[in-house]
């Protein structure tokens, strides 16, 4: 099927973005977690925090780096602590991407954040998994769960979380790799991740965020990752930028997450412009929302804002969060008719 453009007018470009349907693929559930939740989750189980009211955490969101931020967040994870935490953490955030247009979300989790704590893995897959479930019902929405291991970690501690996964296998589809990039190279999870696809796991890996482009290489020739999250730094490597644009591979970009840590000193200079130009199957995404100042609208809104992109992008994006999701062929059609059809309200004027 053919699908084409229609005109928008620039000033219409703003509500364009929030009206028009997409995926989010890199989305960290544990970065949705709001103040106002840790709050409410610290008072209902009990955990005392080191600040003393939801604005003076929001204060500390203050990050030079991926590091400085992981170390809050990690802080704020201390909340969850029973199964109804985890369901209504990730209903939280299927309610606002719905309300964001959100389709389908591919979601992730970090389990070792929590089983390092006590947590049981049973009880972060099941409360995760129900939320999932009812999404479809609750919010409109279709969600699965992708499982990611800590690359500061160890791989045998990969090893043992996978193991620790396995009876609750058909609650997630697919396995990623997040956490400190920098000295942390994808081949690192070599073995791990072969596991992975011998039991028919999705991959998908961060890299090329802070760390070189060489660690997109081996994300995709060690780990045989099927998606790149950020890989932002892919730019720098011209062989590199040909691969991912000959073979589709997607990139999970997240502009508001790459400014607030500091990878791009502003939106302005953000490699996104050069990506879709070459060609590359980019989309734009969230990361961890209530830490980095936006929901997947917003991260649209600044980028498009400070880069000067235009309707055509716009379509490109949200067509890619659409091929690159690991949903299956009649649900993409579907969404990418929805797409034209958003489109062509817009530009008749009708929405």
């Amino acid at each position: 099927m053919t699908w084409t453009v229609p005109p928008i007018a620039p000033e219409r470009l703003p509500g364009l973005l929030a009206a028009m349907p997409k995926a989010e693929l890199h989305l960290h559930i544990e970065g949705s977690l709001e103040p106002e939740m840790i709050f409410a989750l610290a008072a209902r189980n009990g955990v005392a925090l080191p600040y003393a009211s939801v604005e003076a955490l929001r204060r500390a969101y203050a990050f030079t780096d991926l590091q400085s931020f992981l170390d809050i967040y990690y802080q704020g994870a201390a909340v969850l602590l029973e199964e109804q935490d985890f369901h209504d953490l990730a209903s939280a955030y299927l309610a606002r991407a719905a309300a964001e247009n959100v389709v389908h979300a591919e979601i992730f989790f970090d389990p070792q954040t929590h089983t390092a704590r006590g947590v049981d893995m049973g009880t972060v897959i099941r409360g995760l998994a129900r939320a999932c479930a009812d999404a479809p019902a609750r919010h409109g929405i279709s969600a699965a769960l992708i499982l990611c291991f800590l690359r500061h970690l160890s791989e045998r501690e990969a090893f043992e979380t996978l193991e620790a996964a396995l009876p609750y296998r058909d609650q997630f589809i697919g396995v990623g790799l997040d956490s400190s990039e920098v000295g942390h190279p994808p081949e690192k999870f070599a073995r791990v991740f072969a596991r992975c696809r011998e039991l028919g796991l999705r991959i998908v890996a961060h890299a090329g965020e802070e760390g070189p482009p060489a660690y997109i290489w081996q994300a995709l020739d060690v780990l045989k990752a099927e998606r790149i999250d950020h890989g932002v730094q892919a730019v720098h490597d011209p062989a590199l930028m040909r691969r991912l644009a000959d073979g589709r591979v997607p990139l999970t970009v997240c502009p508001l997450s790459n400014q607030k840590l500091r990878v791009f000193p502003d939106l302005a200079r953000h490699s996104l412009p050069r990506l879709l130009d070459a060609g590359l199957c980019a989309t734009i995404n969230s990361d961890d929302p209530a830490y980095f100042g936006g929901y997947v609208n917003e991260n649209f809104r600044a980028v498009f804002a400070a880069t000067g992109l235009r309707a055509e992008a716009a379509w490109r994006l949200a067509a890619n969060s659409f091929e690159a999701s690991f949903a299956g062929n009649a649900a993409k059609r579907d969404w990418t008719q929805r797409l034209q059809d958003c489109f062509e309200r817009w530009h008749d004027d009708k929405a």
